[in-house]
């Protein structure tokens, strides 16, 4: 995947996780969360044994990261 794609589905994931958890969060919070939610996302996935095979599937995991990234935060603060 290349680096602006990547940086594309960070922003993207990052936005949806923020909206589904009802947080207003900037642009760069935004991307910092999509980005290590796609990393947490992939991971989990390649646990399960899941993987995506298209930028929607990206999407999806690297959202469901991003969530998971959040609940952690806000349970360590």
């Amino acid at each position: 995947m290349s680096l602006i794609i990547f940086l594309v589905v960070g922003l993207i994931a990052g936005a949806l996780a923020s909206y589904i958890l009802g947080r207003q969060q900037d642009l760069l919070v935004n991307l910092l969360i999509g980005i290590i939610g796609a990393v947490v996302g992939g991971l989990l996935a390649g646990l399960l044994g899941l993987g995506a095979y298209n930028l929607i599937g990206e999407i999806i995991i690297a959202t469901i990261g991003a969530i998971i990234c959040i609940l952690v935060w806000q349970r360590m603060r």
